[in-house]
């Protein structure tokens, strides 16, 4: 607070005094000033922060004796915090008639550094987790964006500057994976709503630019059903490729419709994940014991005296429902009310992709944190390896399911052998060869049991047809009229 009062020639009495710069603009000295205070803050340069204060507002206060009435403000205006002292309050005035472009709606933001107008710090926005990402720093809390007209574009700026630790960690990430940013700087914005934590949400007419370009927003996605309005996907906003990695500045503006709601930004340093990292770090601390999984199971199946129908099993595929694959790692949410379970590592690339956090098998929220890896099912998975359902039983234990296979037909039909002796042909004929019709003997008629007669009658007819073929044609009869011609001769 005092350093934010300090005026030109103060900030470059307390730079010199350290030997760094005094050279650059107002906002320059104040940024290295803060820097400062924040990394390298020693007692000496603490006390001659405080005598240069104690210098400047004595004598100010000497010069005016009696502030005139119309210079009188209610304690609300004069007081953010009740920790703030008298000094504080000089300082956040004077603070109001400097010149630093930095916006009023921030209370003059520099590095996350500020005063919030009093309804915004009794109770603060907070923003769901985001599985994805590791939060490093927080540059700004979730802040209110304020109209500061009646225009429905409204423009909201911010001005900060990096941390060195926060630089290196950025050129580090680029670095080691290949021009790749894992550490990432992210702006959100979600309805201004302190009741639960906000998912991100954007604003009509939203548009951000860092510095000097136009950073690009996630448009709408075309809806092909009638009277649908198109969704838009509402993340997390990348700024580092525009951001400047030195001890520069950085500006942001906000470009916002005001239609009515209220929204809040917030500025992160992030480290992103994978999901194979996550997948990691729920096989570490998410894999439910096999016996409170069997517990879960025998209190589903337990007796309901007010049913009137007794539950004695439940079926559980052993298939995942995302992909139609064998399950590698069962997993479902705590809240989920059923035994079925779907595969964590499909679940977690279908949301690196798409973030959507619903149970395909309810279709009720699963978030990450709530995801649990079946510790029972995984050894049921090992140790059933030819069934793709099993079966829970009341006690708690299970039994495979296989699918009832098919009744295959043998190629060679059953056939009954009709011969002299015996219907099957199995016993000995007189000459002793078993009617199969050797040494030049007729074998046994051969009925196939497995045709309708109806096909082996017309069999029969087109065999005597084609037998008629084969012995020419039969002779004409001769009609009577014939037979009289020729007595007659």
């Amino acid at each position: 607070n005092m350093v934010m009062s300090f005026r030109v020639s103060d900030l470059q009495m307390l730079l010199g005094f350290v030997g760094r710069s005094k050279s650059g603009l107002k906002h320059e000295l104040v940024t290295r000033a803060l820097q400062l205070v924040q990394f390298d803050c020693s007692p000496e340069v603490f006390k001659k922060i405080k005598e240069l204060y104690e210098t400047r507002y004595a004598k100010k206060s000497s010069e005016v004796a009696q502030p005139p009435p119309q210079q009188h403000r209610s304690p609300e205006a004069l007081s953010i915090h009740s920790s703030y002292d008298r000094g504080s309050t000089v300082a956040r005035t004077s603070i109001s008639t400097t010149n630093i472009d930095y916006p009023a709606l921030y209370g003059k933001y520099l590095n996350g550094l500020g005063r919030l107008p009093p309804k915004v710090t009794k109770a603060e926005v907070r923003l769901v987790k985001l599985p994805f990402y590791t939060t490093l720093d927080e540059l700004l809390k979730p802040t209110e964006l304020v109209p500061q007209n009646n225009e429905k574009l409204q423009e909201s700026p911010c001005i900060f500057a990096l941390t060195p630790r926060q630089v290196e960690l950025i050129r580090n990430s680029r670095y080691f994976s290949r021009c790749i940013n894992d550490v990432l700087f992210l702006c959100r914005i979600c309805y201004t709503d302190t009741s639960s934590p906000q998912e991100d949400q954007y604003p009509p007419n939203i548009a951000v630019k860092v510095n000097h370009s136009y950073c690009s927003v996630p448009g709408y996605y075309p809806s092909n059903k009638p009277g649908v309005e198109p969704k838009r996907p509402c993340r997390p906003i990348n700024l580092t490729h525009l951001m400047y990695l030195s001890a520069a500045t950085n500006r942001i503006t906000v470009t916002w419709g005001n239609y009515g709601k209220s929204y809040s930004v917030g500025l992160y340093l992030v480290r992103q994940m994978t999901s194979a990292e996550l997948l990691q770090r729920l096989k570490t601390i998410g894999i439910k014991h096999p016996e409170l999984c069997k517990a879960l199971v025998k209190e589903k199946l337990r007796l309901d005296p007010d049913s009137e129908i007794a539950t004695t099993g439940v079926r559980v595929s052993l298939i995942c429902p995302l992909v139609k694959m064998r399950l590698s790692v069962p997993c479902r949410a705590e809240t989920c009310a059923h035994l079925q379970c779907f595969d964590a590592v499909f679940y977690l690339q279908m949301n690196e992709k798409k973030p959507t956090w619903l149970c395909p098998v309810c279709d009720k929220p699963a978030p990450y944190d709530q995801l649990i890896i079946d510790g029972l099912l995984s050894k049921i998975l090992t140790e059933c390896e030819d069934a793709d359902e099993i079966e829970y039983l009341v006690d708690g234990s299970w039994c495979p399911i296989r699918a009832e296979k098919e009744r295959s037909f043998s190629p060679q039909c059953p056939i009954l052998v009709l011969g002299s002796s015996d219907v099957n042909g199995l016993l000995p004929t007189p000459n002793g060869n078993g009617g199969n019709g050797e040494n030049g003997k007729a074998a046994a008629d051969v009925v196939d049991l497995t045709l309708d007669s109806s096909s082996s009658e017309e069999e029969e007819e087109e065999d005597e047809e084609e037998d008629d073929d084969d012995e020419g044609p039969q002779p004409k009869r001769r009609c009577s009229y014939e037979k009289g011609l020729v007595s007659a001769c």
